[in-house]
């Protein structure tokens, strides 16, 4: 248990260092968090100007797409806030900075999340969270003490989705360094999925990503056990209330892929 809180320690003084540093230049800051704000609002913005078009979108109206989106937000910023960073695992590769990592005593993950942690991505993180709870009150949900507590973990299980899903693509660069836009396409492209019902899309390519990839269980599923309505897809109910298990896979998997990278990770030399 020592060793424990004395880890935690050291990954605590690295982080402060690391925000101490990203907040001498103030001005910077805020205006990077108010920048990364105003693109996460234009995001959700979208929705309602699709609502100005239609009064629905894939049978669910406004209240009801609301807080699909806003748990979309929520899971995405939050696991951005954590992993989002992993991206840059390229450049430590590359330049063989990733030993530095792998002769300390810690694990090199975290030290990766820790070193490369972006103070601009809190901004985005409480306001998807806001929003998640501002969603929460004008939707129409039916309370009970599961709903309560499955409104609380949902956000949870998307950002440790999200998060899986940052450190999968980043641990592709282990052997394809140039990987990022392909990584992109999993974790922007998922994000910009996972903000409208599921039910909007249609064959393959929805069976895939909602079901194949697990992306409907981060708002969709949810969105459906909090507002106590049947899936149009006809799936059993019982599989809506599975996204904190899905989130546990994803992390397992993830976990392996990146430990299955490290073995192969050859140093460049330098």
């Amino acid at each position: 248990m020592a060793e424990i809180l004395e880890t935690t320690r050291v990954y605590g003084r690295v982080l402060r260092a690391q925000v101490r540093s990203q907040a001498q230049y103030r001005t910077s800051m805020l205006l990077e968090i108010l920048g990364s704000m105003v693109v996460n609002g234009l995001d959700i913005a979208t929705v309602f100007v699709l609502f100005s078009v239609t009064g629905a979108l894939g049978g669910f109206n406004g209240t009801e797409v609301l807080l699909m989106t806003a748990l979309a937000a929520a899971g995405f910023t939050v696991g951005d806030l954590v992993a989002g960073s992993s991206d840059r695992l390229r450049e430590y590769v590359r330049s063989g900075l990733f030993d530095s990592l792998l002769v300390r005593p810690l694990s090199a993950l975290v030290q990766l999340a820790v070193i490369t942690f972006a103070l601009r991505r809190v901004g985005r993180a409480a306001q998807g969270l806001v929003l998640y709870v501002v969603a929460l009150c004008v939707a129409d949900i039916p309370w009970t003490v599961g709903r309560v507590l499955f409104a609380v973990i949902v956000p949870i299980s998307g950002a440790v989705f999200f998060a899986s899903l940052f450190i999968g693509g980043a641990t592709v660069a282990f052997w394809w360094i140039e990987s990022g836009e392909v990584a992109n396409a999993f974790t922007y492209g998922g994000r910009d999925f996972t903000s409208y019902p599921s039910t909007m899309y249609g064959g393959w390519f929805r069976d895939l990503f909602t079901l194949g990839l697990g992306f409907g269980f981060v708002a969709y599923f949810p969105g459906l056990v909090l507002l106590g309505k049947p899936d149009p897809l006809g799936l059993p109910t019982a599989v809506a209330w599975c996204s904190p298990l899905v989130a546990v896979i994803a992390a397992c998997v993830a976990a392996v892929f990146w430990r299955i990278g490290v073995r192969h990770y050859r140093s460049t030399g330098s």
